[in-house]
């Protein structure tokens, strides 16, 4: 998300805004995931609230209207409920890939490697069949592509993930013709 939709949120009241609370020690984790550059934004937000080690356990509401939300803070166990009728909420850039582990090639952090980020050993290890180099989105599953976030050095942004996936579709069709 960048700050640019951040803003545009409804601005209905300082508490209709939810992020992890920033403080000097969580920023170097949050810059992992996010650019500095959005982080500062999200910070300078003053209707903004971040809070981080926080699970959301109830939202409350009738018909289609969202009215309070319920979190527990994981650190401290404490528990709070807040009159919100707007929530923006952010899980985190995970990869959620260990169900490929076996399939396809991994990087340490889990994301998918393909094309030129596949070693020779990559390749090897799986067995990799063709007579060619895998194609730039290409995994070591020949035909098994992948694009967007979950791909090893991928951008990150959205439209990157789009032009990705839709690069992967002439990479298909090729693949298809092998």
């Amino acid at each position: 998300m960048d700050p640019e939709t951040v803003s545009r949120m409804p601005r209905a009241g300082d508490r209709d805004r939810l992020f992890p609370q920033l403080d000097d020690a969580q920023i170097p984790s949050l810059a992992e995931t996010m650019s500095r550059y959005l982080i500062r934004c999200i910070e300078e937000l003053p209707n903004v609230t971040v809070r981080t080690h926080t699970r959301i356990v109830a939202l409350e509401g009738s018909g289609p209207r969202l009215e309070r939300v319920h979190w527990r803070n994981d650190a401290t166990g404490e528990e709070e409920t807040r009159d919100i009728r707007h929530l923006f909420l952010m899980i985190g850039a995970d990869p959620n890939t260990t169900w490929l582990r076996g399939c396809v090639a991994l990087d340490d952090k889990g994301y998918v490697k393909t094309g030129n980020a596949l070693s020779a050993e990559d390749l090897a290890k799986a067995g990799w069949p063709l007579g060619r180099s895998p194609d730039p989105l290409e995994t070591t599953y020949p035909g098994v592509f992948a694009a967007g976030d979950v791909r090893a050095g991928s951008v990150k942004r959205i439209a990157s993930a789009v032009g990705e996936a839709a690069a992967c579709i002439q990479l298909v069709h090729k693949a298809l013709q092998e």
